[in-house]
């Protein structure tokens, strides 16, 4: 199976300059636990996960102050639509995280998570008449 066959297409794409209580309102609204940030002045991207937001509030600092730019999560790693979900959690094993933006091109199309890459292997699971945990 390949990412495309895993990954959500329905990606929360935010601004820099979003506070982080304005991120956790969306992520929570829309139920996901990364956003996409898109930098129109640099076209950059970044992600922001709610383990940002954690790290963020765990350390006192206040989420109306402080914002999605300077929270991101540095050094992203991006996934291709057609990696193999082998590729795609080796890749999040190796870098510590549990999301990848998933480009196409230059174009974000989609995210995928350790849960999407859990959810496909236990249907392929099932379907196979194996037993999944």
């Amino acid at each position: 199976m390949y990412v495309k066959d895993a990954m959500s297409t329905v990606v929360l794409t935010i601004g820099p300059a979003h506070t982080l209580r304005q991120a956790a309102q969306l992520m929570a609204a829309r139920r996901v636990g990364a956003a996409v940030i898109l930098d129109t002045d640099t076209s950059g991207l970044g992600i922001l996960t709610e383990r940002d937001i954690l790290n963020s509030l765990g350390a006192g600092e206040n989420p109306d102050r402080e914002t999605a730019q300077t929270h991101t999560t540095p050094d992203v790693v991006f996934a291709a639509p057609y990696w193999t979900l082998d590729d795609a959690a080796d890749a999040m094993v190796r870098g510590g995280f549990r999301h990848l933006i998933v480009l196409d091109g230059y174009e974000p199309v989609g995210i995928v998570s350790v849960r999407d890459i859990i959810r496909c292997r236990s249907a392929v699971t099932e379907r196979a008449g194996g037993v999944s945990a």
